[in-house]
């Protein structure tokens, strides 16, 4: 992959996440540009934000208003419904893709049911090993099948 196509995807990235800060509110662009880097802890240019909102602006997913802040004025963004809408729709699919890519890692407690991402608490009861989200779920279901073979025998 060449430092081009990186460059790219980064800056694919970067819109995304530009997406989810006017989702969070209003805010001029220096506000964008800093809770980016306090956030992703990285730079992002003012050539790419100020273009995309931009852009948003055009296919009306955001509108501005200016507004005083401190001495000077500067336009806020601000997200439409339909600029909502459409991140409402991104977040869905980049959960899936998420969820997609950490499904191999997760764990299915044999006790309660919950999903453990990782650090699952882990025992080999009847010769077969189980993951647990807690030791307190091992010891119940460890209780529950001695109750089950207890009813089993009378």
């Amino acid at each position: 992959m060449t430092n081009e196509n990186i460059d790219e995807l980064i800056s694919d990235f970067s819109r995304f996440y530009i997406l989810t800060i006017l989702y969070e509110g209003p805010a001029h662009g220096y506000q964008i540009i800093s809770r980016f880097k306090k956030r992703v802890k990285k730079e992002v240019s003012p050539s790419l934000v100020y273009p995309f909102l931009q852009q948003l602006e055009e296919k009306g997913l955001v509108t501005h208003t200016i507004k005083p802040v401190g001495e000077k004025e500067k336009k806020v963004f601000e997200l439409t419904p339909e600029g909502r809408e459409l991140c409402t729709e991104l977040f869905k699919r980049f959960a899936e893709l998420i969820s997609i890519a950490i499904e191999p890692s997760l764990y299915v407690c044999a006790h309660c049911g919950c999903k453990v991402y990782e650090g699952a608490y882990r025992e080999v009861i009847d010769g077969k090993e189980l993951a647990f989200c807690c030791m307190h779920c091992a010891r119940s279901y460890k209780e529950t099948k001695k109750l089950a073979k207890k009813s089993a025998e009378t």
